[in-house]
């Protein structure tokens, strides 16, 4: 018995049901982008052409930590506070995936239950896959679907994989570290790595008997931050403290935001900033099609175990190898009709 074969959205229709905000065309959308078939590639980008005029109108929010610094708590209560000042707010909320099953834990819903449900919420989880960085190999072109959707707020939560989370910078306006009082060595990692391109560092937990070490933490963030260099924005990172169980510090974080936006549009760094982005990602997207083309044909990687195994023979040089393999990507795509 044959298998039906789901017929795939026609590129218009999924194209008007997202501008007029219809939440499931977008899921079908996100699926179609996130997926590495050749023919879900091709509809991507004719999807893509006809709603990117509608993109670029939201304020893009990387938020991470390590694990257990409460990312989805303080996801919950800071999204329910701009959906209170009449905002929508989406949530692409990255998930860390095995590198032996691939598979990934997919939480962030059950974990986000108040915003989930709310009409002017919008929470996808998403596989990081062997994707480095902290986000999904999707992640930027999934932001520009939420913003032809409506959403006026697009909150990146990532993996907190470590200083390699550095790469979320470059898919998001505003970058907020959220860190724990307490554990550990506060300043430890002031030194180098994320806390450097941090534009707010936010002390989370700050409530009950926590607020006094919640308190010291902020006060030693401020004075090590004085030692770190300007930032490209101009902008002077803050550090806050908050609780998303009494809501505590929650508004003074959003002004923050605001002030950021404000000041950087000003100076005109907001907008070169995103046409920078833009151009990175062109970068990184046309390598991994190079590398998808490599790994989808059957002919190049069989010339690629025979370079591979000729290498561990040491009977050619790793460069003599990547430039044949090079040479036999050509002679194929030569052979080829696009």
């Amino acid at each position: 018995m044959k298998q039906s074969i789901k017929p795939r959205p026609q590129i218009d229709l999924l194209a008007d049901g997202i501008l007029q905000g219809n939440r499931m065309m977008l899921s079908q959308a996100i699926t179609i982008i996130e997926s590495n078939l050749a023919e879900d590639q091709k509809l991507s980008s004719g999807l893509l052409d006809k709603i990117i005029h509608a993109t670029g109108n939201s304020i893009r929010i990387g938020i991470t930590g390590v694990p257990g610094v409460g990312k989805s708590s303080f996801i919950e209560a800071f999204g329910k506070y701009i959906i209170n000042l009449g905002k929508r707010v989406a949530v692409l909320a990255v998930d860390p995936s095995s590198q032996l099953s691939k598979g990934s834990i997919l939480g962030d819903k059950t974990r986000m239950e108040e915003l989930s449900k709310n009409s002017a919420a919008y929470v996808r989880p998403s596989p990081a896959g062997n994707k480095l960085g902290g986000v999904a190999h999707s992640t930027y072109e999934t932001i520009l679907l939420c913003e032809a959707a409506g959403f006026d707020i697009i909150i990146v939560e990532t993996v907190g994989v470590g200083q390699s989370e550095v790469s979320v910078k470059n898919v998001t306006d505003f970058f907020l570290l959220l860190m724990l009082a307490g554990a550990g060595d506060e300043l430890q990692g002031m030194k180098k790595g994320i806390t450097e391109i941090a534009d707010a560092l936010v002390i989370t937990k700050a409530d009950h008997d926590n607020v006094k070490h919640a308190t010291a933490a902020k006060a030693a963030y401020q004075q090590a931050l004085h030692l770190q260099p300007l930032a490209r924005s101009g902008w002077i990172p803050g550090v806050l403290t908050a609780s998303a169980h009494t809501g505590e510090g929650i508004g003074e974080i959003w002004k923050l935001i605001l002030s950021f936006t404000e000041q950087t549009m000003s100076t005109g760094f907001f907008h070169d900033n995103r046409r920078q982005q833009g151009m990175e990602y062109f970068e990184d997207r046309f390598k991994s099609i190079l590398y998808s083309e490599v790994e989808n044909s059957p002919a190049l990687q069989a010339e690629k175990e025979k370079l591979k195994h000729e290498i561990q023979q040491q009977k050619i040089s790793p460069t003599r190898a990547a430039e044949m393999l090079l040479i036999a990507f050509h002679r194929e795509a030569g052979m080829r009709k696009f």
